[in-house]
């Protein structure tokens, strides 16, 4: 479980794609320090688990094995070496609950439509796909490539969120172009009050 407030940047080192699967590196200072093999980190909003560690002179290098299903759904399929990915940590039984409950489980990618900047602020309209717009409500919570942020309007085929400076200094955001995908993982909240509805109205029937 996440909170979707990034720890740091992290930056690839290597990819490593073949017909057993995806080796991803990512360079880390921060969200390293006390991370062991076995443990969870979030990159770019993506659950995944460490399965090597390396020294570095400017920190560590923390490998991941990736799933099928983790190449396809999400954005990881188009870093290159040097990408800027989100990093979080797992959130500790005593921790914070900074942003809202994070997964780590992407439910899907979206485009981004509008990035531009308005005052000291940026304006950021991401199109999703009906199935993924149906958990969005305005005002609601959802991660963007593992941050989260907060609905500010809603429309048919997309929605929009505001990032603040801060936001947009601390994390990988400021890569992003019109037209790149992110990563979007909805309100877990969402998910099961549609699934209870679903069961209840079965039950009537």
């Amino acid at each position: 479980m996440f909170t979707g407030i990034v720890e740091e940047k992290g930056l690839v080192e290597r990819i490593d794609v073949s017909i057993k699967g995806v080796r991803l590196a990512v360079a880390s200072k921060v969200c390293s320090r006390d991370l062991k093999v076995g443990d969870s980190l979030a990159v770019n909003g993506c659950c995944l688990t460490v399965v090597k560690l390396r020294k570095e002179r400017i920190g560590r290098v923390v490998e991941f094995d990736l799933l099928k299903e983790n190449w396809q759904r999400t954005n990881l399929q188009f870093l290159k070496v040097s990408s800027a990915v989100n990093l979080e940590r797992s959130l500790r039984a005593d921790g914070h609950l900074g942003g809202h409950f994070v997964t780590g489980h992407i439910d899907g990618m979206g485009r981004i439509n509008r990035w531009e900047q308005v005052g000291h602020d940026w304006r950021l309209e991401i199109g999703a796909n009906a199935t993924l717009l149906r958990h969005v409500v305005f005002k609601g919570s959802i991660a963007v490539d593992g941050i989260s942020l907060t609905v500010a309007a809603l429309r048919k085929k997309s929605f929009q969120v505001w990032i603040i400076p801060h936001t947009s200094k601390q994390t990988a955001l400021r890569e992003r172009r019109v037209g790149d995908r992110v990563n979007l993982e909805t309100d877990i909240l969402a998910k099961y009050v549609e699934r209870l509805c679903a069961r209840a109205r079965d039950i009537v029937a």
